[in-house]
């Protein structure tokens, strides 16, 4: 699995003009599930985002985490995270899950989110989606659970 966060001030999602949530501070995940991702990896990354200083304390050190600021998440499946680029010049997402076992393991994953206290707002699964959001710091932080 693969996680791209960056911490912000606010974020939404929108399908269709439609907008389907809306956060104030807190994490914008980008989720991509590989070919072979169980709930093991799952387990791993949301016990780690929902545990992660990296918001500022009152010494402006990188010090308190989500819980202690309230802030919520925006999660969004994306499984261009798993583009390969090394042939040619079009990328290949041969490494992507099936879409019907990466719904089920996204799913899960932010239902884990949810069962360490935290608020997660999702985005629709497989939709073209607009995604707007304001960086905070800017803080990215890149998870591959093949380097954990």
């Amino acid at each position: 699995m693969r996680v791209v966060l960056q911490k912000v001030n606010h974020g939404n999602v929108v399908v269709e003009n439609k907008e389907l949530g809306k956060i104030e501070q807190g994490y914008v995940l980008l989720v991509g599930i590989k070919e072979g991702d169980t709930e093991k990896e799952a387990d791993y990354l949301a016990k780690k985002i929902s545990q992660l200083r990296i918001f500022e304390d009152e010494a402006e050190k990188m010090n308190l985490d989500i819980h202690q600021v309230g802030g919520k998440i925006l999660s969004i499946s994306q499984f261009t995270l798993l583009a390969d680029t090394k042939k040619g010049n079009r990328p290949s997402f041969s490494k992507s899950a099936h879409p019907d076992q990466a719904l089920e393991l996204y799913q899960y994953f932010n239902n884990e989110l949810r069962k360490n206290n935290l608020e997660v707002v999702e985005g629709e699964f497989g939709a073209h989606m607009s995604i707007t959001l304001e960086n905070d710091g800017p803080v990215t932080i890149f998870f591959d659970t093949e380097h954990k």
